[in-house]
């Protein structure tokens, strides 16, 4: 009896394909190993340094607000819609990529113990925020706000930039994790779709499991009507934003999460017959 090739190719593909959906789900629980996420050192250059007081306590903290080509910067933006984002409902929807160093204790000059971060900016931005006041004072908010999520403080809006000095001790070197792109895993087929001619934003939910308690795990669940493979799709995870397109200039999303989540270890799924792609993140305990 002769056996059909094209049969066993498809019961080869779906075994493949089960073994690695089971070994996605596997690492999203976090049972797997993994390797140290990527990442690169880089030493910032010094930029300005900025003096404040922790309301709890009344120390004194200062900012290091460093600058590197390394870090990516924001999406260009004008004085006049700054000033229109400032005054809006949700000001926190621009994001200025940074990267936020480890609390150190140096001595000022009234030879006084002292808390420093170091804040680290694209450079490019950095110049743009020393030309502009508007600027720099959205600046320092950002990087205020960022340290108090980070570190869980309350520091005192009442800030002084120092004129005579670009830090505060020594700036260190900062590790800076690299982005990754999860795999996206296809579980299924289905009958072509007709695409629609415009890019649009999908229909998406965000769901924080357990929905009681610290979250362990930010679910993202996004609606793609008419993509009818996984290969026509580009998803890129950053710590508390996720970007997807579904080519060709089908959909386009661009989102910022409550809470910062582990790149490496997430995971997306996308189910040809719901055509909706699902997205597992850990959560990143504070």
């Amino acid at each position: 009896m002769e056996t059909d090739a094209s049969l066993l190719d498809v019961e080869l593909e779906e075994k493949q394909q089960e073994e690695l959906y089971q070994q996605l789900l596997l690492q999203s629980m976090g049972k797997m190993q993994n390797d140290s996420p990527p990442s690169k050192v880089i030493r910032p250059q010094p930029g300005m340094c900025v003096k404040t007081s922790s309301v709890s306590e009344k120390q004194k903290v200062f900012l290091n607000i460093c600058q590197s080509q390394v870090v990516p910067p924001p999406p260009p933006l004008s004085q006049e819609a700054l000033a229109k984002l400032l005054e809006s409902e949700d000001p926190t929807s621009y994001r200025v990529p940074m990267s936020l160093g480890e609390p150190h204790t140096e001595v000022d000059n009234s030879s006084q113990g002292c808390t420093v971060y170091d804040v680290v900016i694209n450079d490019e931005f950095f110049q743009k925020c020393q030309k502009d006041a508007l600027f720099q004072q959205f600046l320092i908010a950002v990087s205020l706000e960022g340290l108090e999520n980070k570190y869980n403080l309350e520091l005192s809006r009442d800030i002084k930039i120092l004129k005579n000095r670009k830090f505060m001790g020594s700036v260190a070197e900062q590790n800076i994790r690299t982005k990754s792109k999860p795999i996206i895993q296809e579980v299924t087929s289905k009958e072509p779709h007709s695409l629609p001619s415009s890019t649009k934003r999908p229909e998406f939910s965000l769901l924080v499991e357990p929905s009681i308690g610290n979250a362990e795990y930010l679910i993202a669940e996004i609606l793609l009507p008419g993509v009818i493979s996984a290969r026509s799709l580009v998803l890129d995870l950053g710590e508390d934003r996720l970007v997807l397109i579904a080519r060709p200039a089908l959909f386009h999303l661009d989102i910022f999460f409550p809470l910062l989540i582990d790149q490496e270890n997430s995971v997306a799924q996308y189910n040809t017959n719901t055509q909706m792609l699902t997205v597992t993140m850990p959560a990143v305990s504070s």
